[in-house]
């Protein structure tokens, strides 16, 4: 037993049946015009229908009501005053005329000055009390034994004064039913009605041909894209589309230029990594080479050893240097905001750094803000706020020069402005310093300065800027020593604070 699939829902032949109740069916771009521009024409179809029955009904119905108010005069000038009394004498050929209609019932009623039934029909209603001028003939719709009747009615004058001299009216009422009206009506509404189921057919399909031929340049535009190489990321022509679709183009464009941009980044970082990741690659070969080399002593074995360490030290640091970096650019919608204290985490980096700095004899150190005060706390993440931090203070350890006479001195500060509460981190040393050609050469990938014999990888520094922008911070470089020979340099990452972020 197979279920039928519902709107929505899709089933494969020779496959149990699968629906996606929740599905919802994709959009059609032709389908929305065409259903936006066949809707008020399906919808005004039946409208225009009603107003043209209406319509119809008051055309035909004059040429009839015209025919009773001629049969009304006509019957009033049939009464005649003899001896004081109101008289109505219908000649034969009159009653025929007035009987000649097969379609519908014809009455008349004819009222002396007293209200005496002098001819016709005694039930025809009587007309509604007003001040209608003697003479004067006049269209009402009124109802007979449960039959919608169309009755002509006028008041007659008189030559019989009543008790105060003034003179008597006579009442005339011609009344007819509705048949001819209904009839003529109907006729008038198929004559314009009938064409139309023709016209709207016609006019659907017209529609449809003309979306068709409208909707092409879309299909052109789709055939080129289609036709493109994976490898193609030029520019789409903005001057072959229609004017409409050219914003839609033009943020196409955008984004391939932003992703050509995003993969010439990609391979120049994938090139350079390769370049780097080779160096003590290569390095850790060659002493394994030494090391099992006929004749080699265990002072040379112990010294290809050490040299295999430091190789791969360097050679994870520099991979796990990458990871940073991957993780800081992504970070934006993988890992989520928190409050952090960075004057704890500065201070808790600090710590860890010591060892380090100790081996390579510097003062390494941390002074400003205490952990907990007013000001210290940020949104962002601790892991990578923990990153940036560890980078400026090993680019600062691994920069300055140190000696027993001369020990180098690395300072961190966490600083809040107390106006306008922006937080400040510092990292200061007493290094060679960078010259300003190079501060903003500094922060590409796997760029170093010239002239250094420092180990590393051209990553610290990059890490930092991007995790500095993933929390909107600022990050500059100064000489910690201004002067003719500058000693030092003082990175300083600045926070915006709560009405910038807002």
């Amino acid at each position: 037993m197979c279920c039928a699939a519902p709107r929505g829902g899709f089933h494969a032949l020779g496959r149990p049946c699968d629906v996606k109740i929740f599905q919802r069916e994709q959009r059609s771009l032709f389908g929305e015009i065409l259903d936006w521009m066949l809707t008020p024409l399906l919808l005004l179809w039946p409208v225009s229908l009603v107003l043209t029955w209406l319509v119809a009904q008051g055309i035909a119905g004059k040429p009839f009501d015209r025919a009773l108010e001629y049969n009304a005069a006509a019957l009033a000038q049939l009464i005649t005053v003899n001896k004081g009394q109101a008289q109505f004498t219908l000649p034969l050929p009159a009653r025929e005329l007035l009987r000649a209609d097969d379609t519908d019932n014809v009455y008349y009623q004819v009222l002396g000055g007293s209200g005496e039934f002098l001819s016709g029909e005694r039930e025809l209603p009587l007309p509604p009390e007003e001040n209608l001028p003697v003479g004067e003939v006049r269209i009402r719709s009124d109802t007979l034994r449960g039959n919608d009747l169309k009755v002509a009615y006028m008041w007659v004058r008189l030559d019989l004064p009543d008790a105060t001299g003034k003179p008597r009216t006579a009442l005339v009422q011609v009344a007819e039913t509705l048949e001819k009206r209904s009839l003529l009506a109907t006729e008038i509404v198929k004559g314009v009605m009938l064409p139309q189921f023709v016209i709207l057919p016609l006019a659907v399909l017209l529609v449809w041909l003309a979306l068709v031929q409208a909707i092409k340049p879309l299909n052109h535009l789709e055939e080129r894209i289609r036709a493109r190489s994976p490898d193609d990321l030029s520019p789409l022509d903005v001057e072959t589309v229609p004017l409409e679709v050219t914003p839609l183009v033009s943020s196409v464009n955008d984004l391939l230029m932003r992703l050509k941009d995003s993969i010439a980044t990609q391979k120049r970082f994938l090139a350079d990594a390769a370049h780097q990741l080779k160096t003590p690659l290569a390095g850790l070969r060659m002493q394994a080479d030494l090391a099992q080399r006929e004749g080699a002593n265990a002072e040379d074995l112990k010294q290809s050893l050490r040299q295999i360490g430091r190789s791969s030290i360097r050679a994870t640091r520099t991979v796990n240097q990458l990871l940073a970096l991957a993780r800081a650019e992504s970070s934006g919608t993988v890992i989520s905001h928190q409050p952090c204290d960075l004057a704890q985490l500065t201070m808790e980096v600090v710590r860890d750094c010591l060892p380090r700095a100790m081996d390579k004899q510097i003062d390494l150190g941390y002074e400003g803000a205490e952990p907990g005060s007013e000001g210290v706390k940020i949104d962002g993440n601790p892991t990578l706020l923990t990153e940036m931090i560890r980078n400026l203070i090993d680019n600062a350890i691994n920069y300055t020069p140190s000696s027993p006479a001369k020990p180098g001195v690395i300072t961190a500060r966490v600083l809040v402005d107390p106006f306008s509460h922006v937080l400040v981190l510092q990292v200061e040393d007493t290094g060679t310093g960078i010259a300003p050609a190079e501060r903003e050469l500094v922060f590409q990938p796997f760029y170093r300065v010239l002239g250094t014999e420092a180990d590393g990888s051209g990553l610290g520094l990059p890490i930092v800027r991007e995790i500095a922008r993933q929390h909107h911070a600022t990050i500059s470089m100064d000489d910690t020593h201004p002067g003719p020979n500058p000693v030092g340099t003082c990175f300083t990452v600045r926070f915006p604070g709560p009405a910038d972020t807002a």
